[in-house]
């Protein structure tokens, strides 16, 4: 029997679970919590009243603090955690695999290659090094793909062909950083560990703009989950048009781990353990892409914070917490996993 409240507004209708609808409610007043301590707390610390004042343009001199240096790295910390949350959310759920996320099966390897491509080759901008994360994450689903889609998508089929693809990305990366100078070398390296250190307006308006498109997509095709993992073949009897729906949500989820990829470079295991948790806090097998959401967002503005407060005045890159943390997660869940396929 299926819980929940059916929202109805004409010929739509939603229909919402109150679990999912309570830890949503407190994933966002964490998120408020986190966001008035990364915008109050810092080597200038900001009263309640000033952070306000800067926000509605009555700050003084506190505008600079709030608007130029804190706010833009809040807002790009939630934005691609959530991205990245959505993005491992699908691909968990169209493999049916804890595995299946951009930075197992080579989509954060490949936005990497493009993006070493345009620094090392191209000596690109900033615009330019996005640009070319984007079109390496993109070009490495696709190859992916293909290479999967003989026997579908499901099961183990993608995760192992995508863990192979991302070894020969990360052998490709490594020859390209030894065939660079030591500037390019050094800020290659600065790329790869992923950062929120350096990011300003520009990068927040350009994930802003992708995830308004790509967020939306997601949620409404996100629905369809449910029913593709009840098998393809009752997917079928439902009346689901089963290939193009897989293929629709795995661009989607290509789309929002490239994006989050190219403003910030890779920030690991945010799209591997944001859906787990927030599975585990709904206590439900099927993918609630919000709560997903809202996890991704808090886990990467946490991170980013702690990053800056525990080791201030140095400004470590967040990938380092976040890079620390997944390490420890996915050795946790592949001796889960392995137990589980013993039982």
């Amino acid at each position: 029997m299926v819980s929940g409240v059916v929202l109805r507004a004409g010929s739509w209708s939603v229909r919402v679970s109150p679990r999912a609808a309570g830890l949503s409610g407190v994933l966002v007043l964490l998120l408020v919590v986190v966001s008035g301590l990364a915008l109050a707390v810092g080597e200038v610390r900001l009263t309640v009243g000033e952070v306000v004042g800067a926000l509605t343009g009555e700050g003084g001199g506190a505008d600079f603090i709030v608007n130029t240096l804190r706010l833009p790295r809040l807002l790009l910390a939630l934005l691609v955690g959530a991205a990245l949350a959505v993005s491992g959310g699908i691909l968990q759920s169209l493999t049916g695999n804890a595995l299946g996320s951009p930075d197992i099966i080579g989509l954060t390897n490949g936005a990497a290659t493009g993006a070493l491509l345009a620094i090392i080759v191209l000596h690109g901008s900033m615009t330019q090094i996005a640009v070319g994360a984007l079109v390496g994450g993109l070009a490495t689903a696709l190859l992916v793909y293909l290479l999967a889609f003989g026997r579908g998508l499901g099961g183990f089929r993608l995760v192992v062909i995508g863990i192979g693809v991302s070894a020969i990305l990360l052998a490709v990366n490594s020859y390209l950083i030894t065939r660079a100078t030591l500037q390019e070398a050094l800020a290659a390296q600065t790329w790869l560990i992923g950062s929120l250190n350096n990011r300003g307006w520009p990068q927040v308006g350009s994930v802003a703009v992708a995830l308004a498109v790509l967020l939306p997509l997601a949620f409404w095709y996100g629905r369809r989950l449910g029913m593709l993992e009840l098998g393809d073949d009752t997917a079928r009897a439902l009346g689901l048009p089963v290939g193009g729906t897989r293929l629709v949500l795995l661009v989607l989820s290509v789309g929002l781990a490239a994006v989050g990829t190219a403003a910030t470079g890779p920030i690991w295991f945010v799209a591997l353990a944001a859906p787990q948790l927030s599975r585990r806090l709904l206590r439900s097998a099927g993918a609630g892409l919000l709560p997903a959401a809202l996890t991704g967002a808090v886990l990467l503005a946490v991170s980013d914070f702690a990053v800056q407060r525990i080791f201030s005045p140095a400004l470590l890159p967040v990938g380092v917490a976040t890079g620390t943390i997944g390490g420890l997660y996915l050795s946790w869940l592949l001796v889960s996993e392995s137990r589980k396929s013993r039982a």
